[in-house]
């Protein structure tokens, strides 16, 4: 510990970003330390208690891993944790947090959006207007839509409880098959993944990248998929081969996208993904609401009192599994 017996924290930024807000608050608990890139963070890790990651795609952490000399606990101020699951980290003591809650309404919100944008059409709706163009369309009914949800964790709970309150019908895929769940019609097997697909009217992609999820839409998924189906993701981008989505819709073996995570971001101004009239697509940012990075802090905090009173933290990921259970 420091001269004053406190506990030191380590906040690894990506390089150029702003330092979290509400930081004065965890400076009144802790030494805090800041670091954007594998030569800071190997300065600021020895000594290091606890450390908050925000910058979730970083691949400095692993580098910088051998200088970690007593560190505890680490804080994912993300949902998707993939970029810390590296061998060294798994097969420590170290536990490992993620910020499972903050984002689950929001992300909800946004899938249940882009349904009714594709149920009424409001892409072309919008194009239209632009062009100063008066075109009457029929447009299709949301309620009574069958929805799956790949990944029935807490994100994929409040999508089920929100498409479900318009009259849609929201099905889950997990690791273990429930047909009791309160928010879902039904919840089935990862194994009945391709069997599943083809009653599906919308998917949405709410699972979290692991080995197992990596490239699991491809060609295959998308031939299993109805003409008429769409797929929505607020996943992680490279649970989707992009490739072959593309070939998917320009076979019309799918009828749309909504896309909010790519397998490369930013996005390339060229790619040709842009100019598709049925692609909905959003630069990952389904789950950020007006003060989301103060509620992130907030979060942190929270765990940060248990955890020095020795108490039990909350959102214990699942090292071998890659994501928090309930």
């Amino acid at each position: 510990m420091t001269q004053q017996n406190q506990p030191v924290i380590t906040v690894l930024t990506a390089p150029g970003e702003q330092e979290p807000p509400g930081m004065d608050a965890v400076r009144a608990r802790a030494e805090v330390r800041f670091a954007c890139d594998e030569e800071t963070l190997r300065q600021t890790l020895p000594g290091t208690d606890v450390m908050m990651v925000t910058d979730f795609r970083t691949e400095a952490f692993e580098a910088a891993w051998p200088a970690a000399d007593r560190l505890q606990w680490i804080h994912a101020t993300s949902a998707g944790v993939d970029a810390l699951m590296f061998p060294a980290l798994i097969d420590s003591d170290v536990v490992v947090t993620n910020a499972r809650g903050i984002f689950d309404r929001t992300i909800a919100e946004y899938v249940l959006c882009t349904i009714l944008m594709f149920a009424k059409d409001f892409p072309n709706s919008v194009r239209l207007q632009e062009r100063h163009e008066w075109k009457h369309r029929d447009t299709e009914r949301a309620e009574g839509k069958q929805v799956l949800v790949v990944g029935a964790g807490s994100i994929g709970r409040q999508i089920a409880r929100l498409t479900s309150a318009i009259g849609l019908h929201p099905h889950g895929i997990a690791r273990t098959p429930r047909h009791d769940d309160p928010d879902f019609v039904a919840v089935h097997g990862n194994n009945q993944l391709f069997q599943q697909l083809e009653h599906f009217d919308y998917v949405v992609i709410a699972a979290p990248l692991t080995p197992q999820t990596e490239g699991l839409f491809d060609q295959r998924a998308f031939k299993a998929m109805r003409t008429s189906a769409r797929l929505i993701n607020i996943g992680r981008g490279p649970i989707v081969k992009t490739d072959d989505l593309i070939a998917a819709l320009d076979a019309k073996e799918i009828a749309g996208a909504a896309l909010d995570v790519f397998e490369e971001e930013p996005l390339p101004e060229d790619h040709p993904l842009w100019d598709r009239d049925n692609v909905i697509m959003t630069a990952h940012m389904a789950g950020d609401f007006i003060g989301w990075k103060r509620a992130l802090t907030d979060q942190f905090l929270e765990n940060f009192d248990l955890w020095h009173s020795g108490r039990d933290l909350f959102n214990l990921v699942n090292k071998k599994l890659g994501y928090a259970g309930s």
